[in-house]
């Protein structure tokens, strides 16, 4: 709660949300969580830096994954991060442009579908529209809660943010499914 009542908390906040969609393994969530807790009529405010941030960094994934593929797949390996990146590759395969929504909102490491959409040349203006989509959603949803629940709801976020991830997940599977 510190951190995010820090006069540089917006910074520090685009900062982290930047890096975890690319590179970093922590996701925004625990910064944006106590500062939309901490300034509940920044709340929105803070959710819009967030998404923006997220789909910037995404986009720095993206190029990584066209560009340097080559160069970070071993570190994909020593990191423990392959098996998810063969899944981002199995998604790609089967839902394109939903498996990059889907992977925006829920807790599947983002970073790995930023990479794995640039590796497989998903075209960028889709890429772009479902990052935004997914992120906003999720960030936004995380933000309102804040606001509308304080402290009680942010220590049920904590609890069962895992579940209600892969709860979107599965619903956005069974949507697209239905639609198909």
């Amino acid at each position: 709660m510190q951190w995010a009542r820090h006069p540089r908390a917006p910074w520090f906040l685009g900062g982290l949300s930047f890096a975890e969609s690319s590179f970093f393994p922590i996701p925004p969530d625990v910064m944006l969580a106590p500062m939309a807790l901490a300034r509940p009529h920044r709340a929105f405010r803070y959710a819009l830096l967030t998404t923006l941030a997220s789909v910037a960094g995404g986009a720095l994934g993206y190029v990584i994954g066209i560009f340097f593929f080559e160069l970070i797949a071993p570190l994909l390996h020593e990191a423990g991060y392959w098996e998810k990146f063969e899944l981002a590759r199995r998604w790609f395969d089967e839902y394109g442009f939903w498996a990059i929504l889907i992977a925006g909102f829920s807790p599947v490491p983002y970073k790995v579908f930023t990479i794995a959409a640039g590796a497989m040349v998903m075209p960028f203006p889709p890429f772009l529209i479902a990052s935004s989509i997914g992120r906003g959603m999720r960030f936004f949803l995380v933000a309102g809660l804040m606001k509308w629940g304080g402290e009680s709801m942010e220590r049920k976020l904590h609890l069962y943010i895992d579940y209600l991830g892969w709860a979107a997940v599965a619903g956005g599977v069974t949507g697209y499914l239905l639609l198909k």
